[in-house]
């Protein structure tokens, strides 16, 4: 009977202690208030984090458990961990080399070495997770896998690899004709997402239009079988498709396609926006993108003739936002950074308030509606129980003033630990 009771005691003991280590591995956040991003807002708020996820959102100092390590960040304001769905982080300027960005490019593991200053820039805006549409020699995906394994500080990544795009026009003289994710034809397409699928993609992205960086042309690439048959094996992989096109015939073409969202698109009509709606199709206008080449001109070497087509199409870009704002168009937010683009990914959300959304409209395009899209709406974009704990203390109120989003972040988690502090 003694060995009973002894057998009984150490077992009570070992689960003593169990609780007591488990508690004390807990983190406690505590704010002045919190943004859930799921329509509350709680003052003197408490968040319990066990792990990378959130167990318990409250108010009050009652609601502190023992035995944890209390993070007070008050009187700052907790919002969700922001999330840019279009970025192509691998874009990296190498300055020493005296060249512009689009020429200074590198081999891949250089490149993804390097591009971790892009991947904390990110962080420091509050962005925790990222939708990277667009890569090449499969940099996008190391930097996704070195990120979730811990060996590099970035924000939590879905990759497009190499996106799908047409036989280019030039070839040049002893250089390689080999062309990942060159697709001509319905054939040529099934087989490319098919490949980009193999390698291990989370999206298909397919470049539906001309149009980037200087070139503002918007002319329709892919035809709408073409890119309906990108969506239809994606699809069967549980995948989806994002389609770049900056002009109106791509874009109609793309929502008609069945893609998830379409990006960049300007001069769009009425009726396409409302097949969107209908649809569910998100819109990622990336208007701050263009503003980004003007004002960094010097960067790039745009003379004046460049700056005004790019301005111009800014114009058009917001015209189609407004109105996909008014229609009530799914909207999520996208800076389509890239090179000296990062630390600059939230400044589309002014563009927003400006084409009438509200500061809380505004941040749910990066918090609620973002997550929609990655289909990830119950554990991204919101503060709450089960969610991984991606949260943001920002100086100042977010529901007033969207600047306090984009200018004032002083501190950021993501996945249940500190990744910025700038208190």
């Amino acid at each position: 009977m003694n060995n009973l009771y002894r057998l009984l005691f150490l077992v009570f003991f070992y689960f003593l202690i169990s609780s007591i280590a488990a508690s004390a591995q807990t983190t406690t956040l505590r704010f002045a208030k919190l943004i859930t991003g799921q329509g509350d807002v709680i003052t003197d708020a408490v968040v319990v984090v066990e792990g990378d996820k959130i167990s318990k959102v409250a108010s009050g100092e009652k609601n502190i458990p023992a035995n944890t390590t209390l993070i007070d960040l008050r009187p700052m304001v907790a919002i969700p961990g922001l999330i840019d769905v279009h970025t192509h982080i691998t874009y990296y300027w190498d300055k020493t080399s005296g060249l512009s960005p689009w020429n200074s490019r590198m081999d891949p593991p250089t490149t993804v070495f390097l591009a971790q200053e892009n991947a904390l820039k990110t962080l420091e805006t509050g962005v925790t997770t990222i939708r990277d549409l667009g890569s090449s020699g499969g940099m996008d995906m190391a930097m996704r896998d070195l990120i979730n394994r811990g060996a590099m500080k970035g924000p939590r990544m879905f990759v497009a690899g190499n996106g799908l795009h047409i036989s280019r026009a030039r070839v040049t003289p002893g250089v390689s004709t080999v062309d990942p994710g060159r697709a001509d034809g319905v054939d040529e397409v099934i087989k490319v997402v098919r490949q980009e699928l193999g390698a291990g993609v989370d999206w298909i992205k397919i470049y539906g239009s001309t149009g980037s960086a200087q070139n503002v042309t918007g002319f329709q690439t892919f035809t709408q079988d073409e890119m309906k048959a990108a969506v239809d094996i994606a699809r069967q992989a549980g995948k989806r498709v994002a389609i770049h096109s900056y002009g109106p015939d791509g874009c109609k073409a793309a929502v008609l396609a069945g893609a998830a969202s379409v990006e960049h698109a300007t001069d769009v009509e009425p009726e396409t926006f409302a097949e969107m709606v209908k649809r569910g199709t998100f819109y990622v206008p990336t208007v701050d993108h263009n503003r980004y080449y003007a004002d960094h001109r010097e960067e790039y070497g745009y003379n004046a003739i460049i700056v005004k087509a790019l301005n111009n199409y800014t114009e058009r870009n917001f015209k189609s936002l407004q109105l996909a704002v008014k229609m009530k168009v799914k909207i999520a937010m996208g800076s389509d950074a890239v090179f000296t683009g990062f630390g600059e990914n939230t400044r589309e959300l002014r563009w927003f308030v400006k084409a009438g959304m509200t500061p809380a409209q505004a941040l749910q395009t990066a918090t609620v509606n973002a997550a929609e899209l990655l289909d990830r709406k119950n554990e991204l974009g919101a503060i709450a129980p089960g969610f991984f704990a991606d949260i943001v203390a920002v100086d100042g109120d977010p529901l007033s003033d969207i600047n306090v989003v984009i200018d004032n972040v002083r501190w950021v988690m993501k996945g249940g630990k500190p990744v910025v502090d700038k208190r």
